[in-house]
């Protein structure tokens, strides 16, 4: 074993120093940037876990502490349609219209990372257009569409201009993901491929696809979760029937009931369904990649 030899004494003690953690008290900036971490997190979480604690009162609650009761009656009466509006319509349709923008951006996003492997002519046109609609306000891009349809002599709706307009929002995102993801791809894989016989769509499916598949998750749940919360984009474009967004919204100009505080809670426990089942999805392919690298 070869030792360290230290001329200076005094440096040997520094180097300890620096290596060793500290005994003696914390700096007082370590309090204040605690402190303001803390109330970071207050801010940001507070008034969604009041949220959640007022939607669990009995049905003499109200709309502020003190809470009264505990049950579960506001989520029963969010889905009767007496009092609340069409919640179970319009989160049908959330749920459709998401899943539409989700498959399509999906797809769409993979083929211009496919596009985007090699370079053509006005490629940084064709960039810049893709994500151009990032750069235009949501409310004035929505407002537009919903103008286009109607000088089109059709009807805006939730499956066809509401899904144009989230469509504007969510490719942007998913080709700036995929062009991340698709950067690490190792074009050796590929042609390996193609040389031991593979055909290019065999080639995309049994090489590419399960490479890039924890990247697709990724582009997925960007389209879902920005599709099943976009609001302004879909106030103009969505018709007679709202989604979810604008449900809650209308409800927060009629109702004054905990079924609002409800309706919140049963939106937030759906995006954390969605994010989980996307987390584990990625960690399942990862395990799943390393038990094939351990067999190989």
């Amino acid at each position: 074993m070869s030792a360290v030899v230290v001329d200076n004494p005094e440096q040997g003690i520094s180097a300890r120093k620096a290596i060793a953690p500290s005994r003696g008290k914390r700096p007082w900036t370590f309090y204040v940037l605690a402190s303001l971490f803390t109330a970071y997190v207050l801010a940001l979480y507070g008034p969604m876990f009041c949220i959640y604690i007022l939607s669990f009162q009995d049905i003499r609650g109200g709309l502020v502490f003190p809470m009264k009761g505990r049950s579960l009656h506001w989520f029963i009466d969010l889905f009767t349609q007496v009092r609340t509006g069409d919640v179970k319509g319009s989160f049908d349709r959330s749920i459709k219209l998401a899943g539409i923008v989700t498959m399509i951006t999906v797809v769409i996003s993979f083929l211009a990372g496919l596009g985007f492997r090699r370079r053509f002519t006005g490629d940084s046109i064709v960039f810049y257009m893709m994500i151009g609609s990032l750069v235009a306000p949501g409310l004035v891009l929505g407002l537009g569409t919903g103008l286009l349809f109607q000088a089109l002599g059709l009807n805006p709706a939730w499956y066809s201009s509401a899904l144009g307009a989230q469509l504007s929002w969510t490719l942007p995102f998913g080709v700036l993901v995929m062009f991340a993801v698709m950067s690490r791809f190792n074009n050796a894989w590929d042609e390996a491929a193609r040389d031991l016989g593979a055909s290019r769509w065999q080639a995309i499916r049994l090489v590419m696809i399960p490479v890039l598949a924890p990247g697709l998750v990724a582009v997925a749940l960007f389209g879902f979760t920005l599709s099943y919360d976009e609001f302004a984009r879909t106030l103009q474009t969505a018709g007679s029937l709202n989604t979810l967004p604008l449900e809650i919204w209308s409800m927060t100009l009629n109702v004054t009931s905990p079924s609002l505080y409800a309706l919140g809670t049963v939106t937030t426990i759906v995006s954390f369904v969605v994010i989980g089942v996307s987390l584990g999805s990625i960690v399942l392919i990862q395990k799943k990649r390393g038990a094939q690298k351990i067999k190989g």
